[in-house]
């Protein structure tokens, strides 16, 4: 027939079309040949050509987002310096001012040089106190004083004949710590005080000491580093946890769903722009550190710089983490406090001796990254220790690094619902 005819003639006319196996693509393209399936399962350009490009669009994308937010910008540059100097100035362990009432019986001489002799030192604030013994405790109670010298009657009769002098000293150590120190700065007034009388002290043996890396004994040495570390892994981790959640809650997240980009480049596009930021506000931290405290600077600045880099991936990608895992910018700025500031102050040896800590307290300290990076800044800080030196912090440093940014590829859902 005439009409069979044509429509034999329009079917032979048609191109043929590839055939479609089940991997979803022309020949099975999409299951690693040159179009690979995206996000939402169209395939996509090949990876080889744009991955780069696409993930400096992601990148260059959220750095413009941190630009234009003020209050990012504040939590950045400004928090991380009034940190470092409140903390600096506020962790101080030295005893600075020791208030020290004087009970003197004798009235002499001698007992008026001992009393000079405290008041020439930079710790102690001597003053006379007319009452009697038991009214030395309500001195300590109200805090009018912290320690207290009693000064026997007969101190210059028994100095001139050569004879032990009972000199008492009280001290308030309602604070062990700093009773300790108290105790010690009395026994080295006392020392010098005899010294200058040429009474020698009978030792068992001579003890001629040499104090390395701190000489001065200055707590900002140690505490300032020590900051630096809580102020980087706080930062890192509060900013990229918002940043899964943050398109969750505008809506943006449809957007890059419908994108042709996999979950790893979203990850790495995300995290490239604070690893800049980040890395300047180390070294603003890092240079205000050097000239306001002046601490020593004794290693080398290309091996700190480049274990800072490590230390801030594994903050990143611990912030990271918690992004994927939670859907509100409020619960994983939460999340990011509480797995940061906490076990950094407490567990990580910043203030407390992790050799102090319970058996389970420091089995749990491995899991801290502060734990590592204190022992690389402490000791490029003011040791010079070398890569050598500080091979184990940074191997378990980098091993936390790559199980975290793992954990966060794979957690990372284009599901808006999770």
């Amino acid at each position: 027939m005439e009409g069979d005819d044509m429509s034999e003639g329009r079917a032979s006319a048609m191109p043929e079309r590839a055939p479609v196996n089940s991997s979803g693509g022309p020949h099975g393209a999409s299951r690693g040949g040159a179009f690979p399936r995206t996000l939402t399962g169209v395939p996509g350009p090949r990876i080889g050509r744009t991955c780069g490009s696409r993930i400096l669009a992601i990148a260059r994308k959220e750095f413009f987002h941190i630009v234009y937010d003020f209050r990012t910008l504040l939590i950045i540059f400004i928090m991380p310096v009034l940190q470092l100097v409140i903390f600096g100035y506020a962790l101080n362990m030295e005893i600075q001012r020791v208030d020290m009432a004087v009970l003197d019986f004798s009235r002499s001489t001698e007992s008026r040089r001992l009393v000079e002799e405290f008041s020439g030192s930079r710790f102690f604030r001597p003053f006379h106190y007319q009452g009697p013994i038991s009214g030395l405790d309500d001195l300590f109670k109200s805090r009018t004083a912290r320690a207290a010298i009693v000064i026997p009657r007969d101190l210059e009769t028994r100095l001139k004949t050569g004879t032990s002098v009972p000199v008492q000293l009280l001290i308030d150590a309602s604070d062990a710590n700093a009773a300790t120190l108290v105790n010690m700065y009395c026994t080295q007034v006392l020392l010098n005080y005899n010294e200058e009388r040429g009474i020698k002290t009978l030792m068992p043996f001579d003890s001629r000491n040499a104090i390395l890396f701190n000489p001065n004994l200055r707590s900002s040495y140690f505490f300032v580093p020590g900051i630096i570390a809580m102020i980087l892994v706080m930062i890192s981790c509060l900013l990229t946890s918002i940043t899964i959640t943050r398109e969750k809650e505008t809506g943006t997240m449809e957007q890059i769903l419908v994108s042709p980009v996999l979950p790893h480049e979203i990850i790495l596009g995300k995290v490239l722009p604070y690893v800049a930021l980040a890395f300047a506000d180390a070294s603003l931290v890092v240079f205000v550190g050097l000239v306001l405290f002046r601490v020593p600077f004794s290693g080398s600045f290309l091996l700190l710089t480049a274990l800072t880099t490590l230390y801030i991936i594994t903050a990143l990608s611990l912030g990271l983490t918690i992004s994927t895992r939670v859907r509100t910018q409020q619960v994983a700025m939460m999340l990011a406090q509480v797995a940061t500031i906490l076990p950094t102050i407490m567990l990580s040896g910043l203030i407390f001796p992790i050799a102090s800590m319970p058996t389970v307290l420091r089995y749990i300290t491995y899991i801290i990254p502060a734990r590592y990076y204190l022992l690389i800044v402490r000791g490029i800080f003011l040791k010079g220790s070398s890569l050598a030196h500080l091979l184990e912090p940074t191997l378990f440093l980098g091993l936390m690094a790559l199980v975290l940014l793992i954990t966060s590829v794979r957690r990372f859902s284009m599901n808006l619902e999770r």
